[in-house]
């Protein structure tokens, strides 16, 4: 393939008017603008993949991810003797520039891409090499002394690099989103026991039930979070079992005996992370996406318990006087164009809408996982855009909805009295020592009267004073126990 037959790009970033230089793979020569680090594949890439404009440069945790990857490996070879010693040097110092936060706008691929992730690969292979014959005194481009592949990608295939960078990349994502969590769930404890006092209507099916306190319904909210931060946990941990060192299908082939071991050992150095293991099953894991499967359905869990408590959040709020207007969210933005005074829930609502994002990447894993065949799952470019997206958003709305909504949250709390005092979910305290039938006699006068129940049962002597504080104390109702 000639270079006339590669679509011409803007120049990659750099200084403007850089002479272009030649490179070439196996279809043929391209044209690299002078600047750029990266090389033949990557351009080509950028002409194949113009799809959703996201590039890697976007995603830092997974340009990381490789760089430590990459530099792993290269260490690894030497250690073996596949590698010369000053090359290996070289390539793991470049890699360390780049976990360091150098050169992440060359990586310019798009996300969604074919071939299994092997413009991602390639993309990083040339941007290493070319930054490692610089600090060998070199040019780039001057691929006899320090090649992509023969040196950067030895004893390597996209088909172990690619899962196992992604599966760093996730992991750092993760730890964000446990990070928000936590401190949502830590808003929400504060403000249940802020609450704690706060007696309300509970309800369900959006029926009047029976009370319990405003406090008990924000802890119950905290501690849904604090199951979803369980889950997550143990999801994470299944992303340490990698495929690196099985090269192209699991088999190892072209990779010499003990770089795998070493290779593993290497990332756990560079990273931190001391329960990452390779995977007993090299060929399995090679063609099993099951973790990320297993991960979407983690996030889908917590994205729609998390739109639920929005819901509920917006429910409570509603109003402020022709809804319940039990509880009041902060002010963030006028509400209407035309409506003067209307005040409107927006960060829930923002964050709800981040919870339909997830639900609908979920299916997009799902899919992708799916189709994969025999050896290879060809469609990991789009589950590591589905989850990292996902990760990405849920914890900024969450951090939003921690900040901007719940720890400005007040109770209503003369409406919820009142609600309270009128509702007939109080004639269920009673109905022990008044008996089903009367108590239902009397909840239904109550309610086809707008009388309060409390006041017919007085009228009618069915319980003393005495009886009727004690059934209906805010320890009865709740069930709260003073210690």
């Amino acid at each position: 393939m000639s270079s006339e037959s590669v679509p011409q790009h803007p120049r990659a970033h750099g200084e403007a008017g850089t002479v272009p230089r030649r490179e070439h793979d196996m279809l043929g020569g391209v044209e690299v603008p002078g600047e750029a680090y990266y090389g033949a594949h990557t351009v080509r890439a950028m002409s194949n993949f113009p799809i959703t404009g996201e590039t890697l440069s976007g995603r830092p945790h997974l340009i990381r991810a490789l760089a430590a990857v990459k530099q792993a490996a290269a260490v690894a070879n030497a250690e073996v003797g596949a590698l010369d010693a000053e090359l290996a040097t070289a390539i793991a110092d470049a890699c360390a520039e780049i976990r360091g936060g150098a050169l992440h706008e060359q990586f310019v691929v798009d996300l969604i891409q074919g071939g299994a992730g092997t413009s991602t690969n390639m993309n990083a292979n040339e941007v290493i090499a070319n930054r490692a014959l610089e600090l060998l005194g070199r040019s780039r481009g001057e691929h006899t002394v320090l090649h992509a592949l023969d040196h950067v990608n030895l004893g390597q295939s996209t088909n172990d690099v690619y899962p196992t960078a992604v599966k760093l990349a996730l992991d750092a994502h993760i730890a964000g989103l446990l990070s928000a969590l936590a401190g949502l769930r830590e808003a929400f404890t504060d403000k249940a026991a802020e609450f704690a006092d706060v007696i309300k209507m509970g309800r369900t099916q959006l029926q009047d039930a029976v009370p319990m306190t405003l406090g008990q319904e924000f802890g119950a909210f905290a501690a849904t979070l604090a199951e979803d931060e369980q889950r997550l946990a143990e999801a994470r941990l299944l992303l340490h079992e990698l495929n690196l060192g099985g090269t192209a299908i699991g088999t190892g082939l072209n990779a010499r005996p003990g770089y795998r071991e070493r290779a593993i050992e290497q990332l756990r150095r560079l990273t931190g992370m001391a329960t990452l293991v390779s995977s007993p099953d090299l060929i399995e894991a090679t063609q099993d996406v099951g973790v990320f499967v297993q991960l979407s359905g983690v996030l889908k869990r917590v994205a729609v318990k998390l739109s639920k408590i929005c819901n509920d959040l917006r429910l409570l709020s509603s109003g402020p006087q022709a809804g319940l207007g039990e509880i009041s969210l902060p002010a963030r933005q006028a509400g209407s164009s035309i409506m003067p005074g209307k005040v409107n829930p927006v960060i829930p609502e923002a964050v709800n809408q981040v919870a339909f994002e997830i639900i609908g990447n979920d299916v997009t894993v799902t899919l992708a996982a799916e189709g994969g065949q025999l050896q290879l799952n060809a469609f990991e470019p789009i589950i590591y855009r589905s989850l990292s997206a996902g990760l990405d958003h849920l914890t900024a709305g969450i951090g939003v909805l921690t900040e901007h909504c719940v720890r400005g949250i007040t109770a209503n709390r003369q409406r919820l009295a009142e609600t309270v005092a009128a509702s007939t979910g109080l004639v269920t305290a009673l109905s022990p020592a008044l008996g089903y039938e009367t108590a239902c006699a009397i909840a239904l006068e109550a309610h086809h009267t707008g009388r309060p129940a409390l006041d017919l049962v007085r009228e009618r002597a069915l319980l003393t004073e005495a009886e009727l504080r004690t059934l209906t104390s805010p320890a009865a109702l709740t069930g709260r126990r003073t210690p």
